[in-house]
């Protein structure tokens, strides 16, 4: 099975008003992102954002965890903060995962806009086949990541919907979903 990552996107990302900007970090991203990478076998979870004082707060938010109080409290929490990658850019992420795997993954981006992409059934049977390469899964912030993210990508991945038109699921919630899709039993 092909290695899989993870890189949670906050700049470039839209804003209700179609604007392009930075979206902050929340530590409930953190660890229910992390959380699922853990439960699904992800190798590196990447927070990417440019801004040094939020890579900083991501950094606090998983040494508590790490070292501090959280370290004797939840060592499962721990476990999961491990795979945290904190990166400045989408470049970053994606050395650190050739690094990690050998190989250059592909870039897989995902959308509650997709019209049009690569089913979850084929995005899955391509990370089991022999000798596939790595996939480095992009989840936006915010309203969702700009078309040049879109651009950027190797595979468009189909948008995860319900049985209704209301298609507006938090990130932890739809990075979950995608990850069981890709990697559940």
């Amino acid at each position: 099975m092909a290695d899989l990552f993870l890189a949670l996107i906050h700049y470039p990302v839209v804003n209700r008003n179609g604007q392009v900007v930075t979206s902050a970090i929340t530590s409930l991203d953190i660890h229910d992102l992390a959380r699922s990478a853990r439960t699904y076998g992800v190798r590196a979870f990447f927070i990417v954002h440019p801004i040094p004082e939020q890579r900083e707060f991501a950094k606090s938010v998983i040494d508590h965890w790490r070292f501090d109080f959280g370290r004797a409290f939840d060592s499962r929490r721990r476990e999961a903060l491990e795979l945290v990658r904190i990166v400045a850019t989408l470049d970053d992420a994606c050395a650190a995962a050739q690094e990690t795997a050998g190989v250059r993954p592909l870039i897989v981006h995902t959308s509650a806009r997709t019209e049009r992409g690569e089913s979850f059934a084929s995005m899955r049977a391509r990370l089991e086949t022999p000798g596939a390469p790595p996939a480095l899964l992009m989840l936006g912030t915010g309203f969702g990541m700009t078309p040049e993210m879109a651009a950027r990508a190797d595979i468009l991945l189909e948008a995860i919907a319900g049985p209704t038109d209301y298609n507006h699921l938090s990130v932890r919630a739809a990075g979950a979903i995608i990850l069981d899709r890709l990697r559940g039993r």
